[in-house]
C-alpha cells in the first residue's frame, strides 16, 4: 500500500535534484574548496532497478561535480544534466524527448530553483527538510530529509504499484 495520495501505475519517469535531494543540504569541502558529496547506496539500489524496470529517470542539477555524473551514470541513468540555471527549460524539453505527458512524471525538488519545474508535472516530491515554498506545492512529502532515501521511498512505492519491486531477476542483483 503506498503512502503516495497518486496513480503509481502511471508514472514513467522521475527527475531529481541533487543537493538536497539525493545528498543532505549540508555539503563537506575539500581543501581545494570542490564540494563532497554524500550518497546513500538505497537510493542507488532503487534508482538502478527502476532503470532496469523501464523508467525513465533523469538528474537535473545546478551543481557541476564530476562525480556526481560518475555516480548516476553508474547507475544505468544516461539523462544526467550539470550546471543547469534555469531547470524548467531543460526538463520540458526532456519531457518532450522522452514522450511523457506530465502527468506521467514525478520531480523530487527541495528548494526555489526546483519550483517552475514541479509545476510542470503531475507528482511533486519534497523531501522532509525541504523548504516552505517546495513543501506548500508537494504532492508528497517524503518522510526522510534530504541524503537519507527520499528516492528510495518514492521509487520502491512506484515499482510495487507497477507489480516490478522483488518481483524480477533485475530485483536481485545490482
Amino acid at each position: 500500500m503506498s503512502s503516495i495520495n497518486y496513480d503509481l501505475k502511471k508514472i514513467r519517469g522521475v527527475v531529481f535534484d541533487v543537493d538536497g535531494v539525493l545528498s543532505p543540504s549540508t555539503i563537506s569541502l575539500s581543501g581545494d574548496g570542490e564540494p563532497l558529496r554524500m550518497v546513500n547506496v538505497k537510493d542507488g539500489y532503487a534508482m538502478q532497478l527502476a532503470v532496469k524496470c523501464g523508467l525513465r529517470l533523469a538528474i537535473i542539477t545546478g551543481a557541476d561535480s564530476k562525480g556526481v555524473d560518475v555516480r548516476y551514470r553508474n547507475l544505468g541513468i544516461t539523462d544526467v544534466y550539470m550546471g543547469v540555471s534555469k531547470k524548467v527549460d531543460l526538463l520540458l524539453r526532456w519531457m518532450a524527448e522522452q514522450g511523457l505527458a506530465p502527468d506521467e512524471v514525478a520531480y523530487v525538488g527541495d528548494d526555489v530553483p526546483d519550483y517552475e519545474a514541479m509545476q510542470c508535472v503531475g507528482l511533486k516530491v519534497a523531501p522532509a527538510d525541504a523548504c516552505t515554498d517546495i513543501k506548500g506545492m508537494a504532492d508528497y512529502i517524503s518522510p526522510v530529509a534530504g541524503g537519507y532515501g527520499v528516492a528510495r521511498d518514492l521509487l520502491e512505492q512506484t515499482l510495487r504499484a507497477k507489480g516490478s519491486w522483488m518481483n524480477s531477476d533485475n530485483a536481485f542483483g545490482w
